[in-house]
């Protein structure tokens, strides 16, 4: 055998010995986010990348891999709600954003298409204990700027493009599920999972007004399901009247059968019944994120049965929709039954806020366990994949992340980070620069006379 192909085995074996190891995490405080609960001393087998054993008396079988924790605490690893990871590098670097689509695409825009699985970011993420996300298009064409200024960009393509109507518009894109594992040349595990829509101040920016809103996506729907009906008749060329293109047509159908979520932002009170009863006439699978208001309508929102995403840390009025926006909506709303998760802000440098922003949660009336769950399990199940991850339990993926304390506290960082079984490096650029430049060498920084 020759040397060179010794190696190309040696490198592809690699991976799977990785994921064949056999782990016994022990002496931990876990936090199951399950219906375990919390063990208070414990310890979980890993092998082959998934959990085969988790309880106050794991014995490490013979050849296994042992992680004395002392007391740390292990949690499934935080599932970023909603994000821009790995499609968005350097906010004010317009040719690093590939989170929004162009002017001639609305509902088929796939977000997966552009995810770096090489991004700088990544590695900040599991840094943070992220081991999955969800990545959400928003409006506009990116290059950076607050929301507001993507919106306009989105309104101004709508306006002055003979391709794209205002109704094409609305719809941002579809969301793709991440795995934040290192190495792995691909790190989407699902795309298409969720249909991403503006309503309110935004939305309305685009249609005219709410109620154009809220008539241009009746239309929408209802060109999607004759287009399913007449599929032939765009075959033969005859093209059914619409103002959607047939890829956007073709990317609602799931949507209007119910099989996709429609993720609606959405704020104040009013839009929020609003959009609970767009989704009661046409039959629509819900998410809403944003939500500051939520906590008005939250009776509601459980009887509808619609989970919400939320940032526990919006309290301030920062525009006509969000005026009822106070700390406590994660506590209200967990109170009234709603299916809540809490996200950290899109912002590309703050993908860690998500788990402070359940502390924050938890300051001010929500419980300890339901924010775990709020930034764990709670996505999972919004999402669609609970029977994979978001809990310490037997059969799902390891998941993991060992904290040097309370993982909601600003000072607490994740000790070893598991994704799918896989212990991962903390490698993260800003980490080697720490390094690099803690203690004085080689010439740096300069002696200046």
């Amino acid at each position: 055998m020759s040397r060179a192909l010794l190696l190309s085995l040696l490198l592809t074996a690699a991976p799977l010995a990785a994921a064949a190891e056999t782990v016994a995490i022990v002496n931990a405080r876990i936090e199951t986010a399950g219906p375990a609960g919390e063990i208070a001393s414990g310890g979980v087998l890993i092998r082959d990348g998934k959990i085969v054993a988790v309880g106050p008396a794991v014995v490490p079988p013979s050849g296994a891999r042992v992680i004395d924790a002392h007391g740390q605490v292990l949690s499934p690893g935080v599932i970023a709600a909603s994000t821009s990871l790995g499609v968005e590098e350097v906010e004010g670097v317009s040719s690093t954003h590939d989170e929004a689509a162009g002017p001639e695409i609305g509902a088929a825009f796939d977000i997966a298409y552009g995810v770096n699985p090489a991004s700088t970011l990544i590695p900040i993420a599991r840094e943070a204990g992220i081991t999955r996300a969800i990545v959400t298009p928003v409006a506009g064409r990116g290059g950076g700027g607050d929301r507001d200024e993507e919106v306009d960009i989105a309104a101004q393509t709508a306006g002055g493009s003979e391709h794209k109507s205002p109704g094409a518009s609305l719809f941002e894109g579809q969301a793709a599920a991440i795995r934040t594992a290192s190495g792995d040349t691909d790190l989407v595990l699902k795309s298409r999972i969720g249909m991403v829509v503006d309503f309110g101040e935004n939305g309305a920016r685009i249609a005219g007004s709410r109620g154009a809103e809220v008539t241009l996506l009746k239309a929408a729907f209802d060109d999607a399901r004759r287009f399913q009906k007449n599929r032939a008749v765009f075959d033969r060329g005859a093209e059914i009247p619409s103002h959607l293109t047939r890829e956007d047509l073709e990317a609602l159908i799931p949507v209007v059968e119910g099989r996709t979520p429609l993720l609606v932002r959405v704020h104040r009170a009013a839009d929020i019944r609003l959009v609970l009863r767009l989704a009661r006439e046409e039959k629509l699978k819900l998410i809403l994120e944003g939500c500051e208001e939520g906590w008005m309508v939250g009776a509601e929102l459980a009887a509808a049965g619609v989970p919400v995403l939320i940032d526990s840390e919006a309290d301030l009025p920062e525009s006509f929709e969000t005026l009822g926006a106070r700390l406590d909506n994660a506590a209200r709303l967990q109170a009234a039954g709603v299916l809540m998760a809490i996200e950290g802000a899109r912002d590309f440098n703050n993908v860690r806020q998500a788990r402070f922003n359940a502390g924050t949660a938890v300051a001010n009336g929500l419980s300890y366990p339901a924010a775990l769950a709020a930034v764990t399990i709670n996505p999972a199940r919004i999402w669609g994949f609970a029977d994979k991850a978001g809990s310490i339990e037997v059969g799902k993926d390891a998941d993991l992340v060992l904290w040097s304390g309370d993982p909601f506290e600003t000072s607490t960082y994740p000790v070893a980070v598991f994704v799918a079984g896989r212990q991962q490096p903390q490698d993260a650029r800003i980490l080697k620069l720490r390094d690099r430049y803690a203690k004085p060498a080689d010439g740096y920084p300069p002696e200046y006379h």
